[in-house]
């Protein structure tokens, strides 16, 4: 049972320290509609997804090896640090020199006009910050990591609110102050930290900087077509319906972000059981029992999101600008939830350090994002681009279910998975096509999936209680 309360306790950590912070994130934007125009929202939203579509190529997806390798015993941690800052440094000197090139290339430049310089310094801070922050946690740090991601968090909302309602920047700002704050954590984290004990350049081991490398590049096309399946139909959206448009789908995107910060807590403490508790019958068993409690929260939280979701957007400000962001977020909820699943999946390809598939399979999923862009969005518009972006996450997590099955036999019990999801397509229907008594149809529904995933549910929630306890009563015997 230390297993499960390892990660709980992992968990709850993250959770205190960390929800409450991304939270903020998460409902900011809604209070600066009043500031930004959608017209400015859908350019900010493609000049960030450029960014993140840059940021694997620039870093090699090496943040990913310095937690894997971090927490390998007999790590050198000095090799896996200086590893990951010169692989940054390498790679944003070379961005440097093709960044005018890549203005010149039509449909970019002027999707990103006016956010160049901010797009330069975006992406080095934002790969020194990653590059830092999983340092940290596979150091062990957890509690580090945590209070860094409270002190971001404010950090950029005191930011965002001064640039943007006090300054008048609008996307401008809001883009200014993921960059000062992105920098003032790496900042923060390398002189409270000392980090710069652990650079040294002198006496690098060059065949642990080589098997680092050869982990984290071929993760690169799979970060790319991560980028293609969840933000390149911001692009197809801008090009097809207007910035308008996008920024509206930008909003409705923001809505089912919720499950990923949700899912982002918790895959942050499931990463460290995960490479740790893999082996033999009782990591089967683990494995299993954490993914059925974890698809079985998702869901929920899902439909219960569904039910809230016309209500939210009626409360907005300018919601006559927004009136159709809802219908988008319904679909959007059904898509970020195989999302979530499809990343705990990766979880045992990174476990296993078996990156191929991993790339394979979500090269299949931007293939078949792209396929469907292509069709649904002058058919349908934004819905479209929502809905393309659900089947895209479905087909990855099938083919996933599958093929991770020659690595590890996780239980995953697909015939509870499909009941689930019969489910939730029923609610989602119920609810766009807004029928007689619609939100009773939807609790109802609400209902059925906690039933039908009621056992995993009380099992987690069971794990959840004996941890808090335990460290209730540590606490207290300490004190004694």
């Amino acid at each position: 049972m230390g297993k499960y309360k390892n990660l709980i306790s992992n968990t709850i950590l993250f959770s205190v320290s960390s929800f409450g912070s991304r939270v903020l994130v998460f409902i900011l934007p809604f209070f600066l509609l009043d500031y930004i125009p959608r017209e400015d929202l859908g350019a900010f939203s493609a000049a960030a997804a450029f960014c993140n579509l840059i940021l694997p190529m620039m870093h090699l997806c090496v943040n990913e090896a310095v937690i894997r390798f971090g927490l390998d015993p007999g790590a050198k941690r000095s090799d896996i640090f200086t590893t990951g800052i010169l692989t940054v440094l390498a790679g944003y000197l070379i961005f440097l020199a093709v960044f005018p090139l890549l203005g010149m290339v039509d449909g970019i430049g002027t999707m990103v006009s006016g956010y160049g310089g901010l797009i330069r310094l975006y992406v080095i801070a934002s790969a020194v910050r990653t590059v830092s922050t999983h340092f940290v946690r596979a150091s062990g740090l957890v509690r580090v990591f945590a209070l860094d991601g409270i002190a971001h968090t404010v950090a950029f909302a005191v930011l965002a609110v001064v640039f943007v309602v006090g300054r008048g920047m609008s996307g401008h700002g809001y883009m200014l102050a993921t960059v000062v704050s992105d920098g003032i954590s790496a900042a923060v984290m390398f002189a409270a930290l000392r980090f710069h004990r652990f650079f040294k350049i002198k006496g690098l081991n060059i065949q642990t900087a080589k098997k680092m490398l050869k982990y984290s590049v071929p993760l690169v096309p799979t970060a790319l077509f991560w980028w293609v399946t969840g933000s390149s139909n911001r692009f197809f959206i801008t090009l097809i319906c207007g910035e308008g448009d996008a920024g509206v789908f930008h909003l409705a995107n923001q809505i089912p972000s919720i499950l990923t910060i949700v899912s982002a807590v918790f895959i942050s403490a499931w990463q460290i059981s995960a490479f740790t508790e893999y082996r033999g019958k009782e990591g089967l068993r683990f494995y299993s029992n954490i993914f059925k409690s974890y698809y079985s929260l998702v869901f929920l939280a899902a439909s219960g999101l569904i039910m809230l979701i016309k209500p939210f957007i009626g409360i907005l400000p300018n919601q006559a600008d927004y009136s159709e962001a809802w219908r988008y977020s319904v679909v959007l909820l059904l898509a970020m939830a195989f999302s979530c699943l499809v990343t705990f999946l990766g979880t045992i390809y990174n476990a296993m350090k078996k990156n191929a598939m991993l790339t394979i399979t979500t090269a299949l999923g931007g293939a078949v994002n792209i396929a469907l862009n292509f069709l649904l969005i002058p058919r349908m518009g934004p819905l479209g681009a929502a809905l393309a972006t659900f089947l895209a996450y479905l087909s990855v997590f099938v083919v996933r279910a599958i093929d991770t099955r020659k690595y590890m036999r996780i239980d995953m019990q697909p015939l509870r998975i499909a009941a689930s999801l019969a489910i939730l397509l029923c609610q989602a229907l119920v609810s766009l096509y807004e029928l007689k008594m619609w939100p009773l149809w939807s609790a109802l529904l609400f209902l059925a999936l906690l039933l039908c995933n009621l056992g995993y549910v009380w099992f987690i929630a069971g794990q959840a209680v004996s941890t808090v306890m335990a460290r209730r009563q540590r606490a207290r015997s300490a004190q004694d």
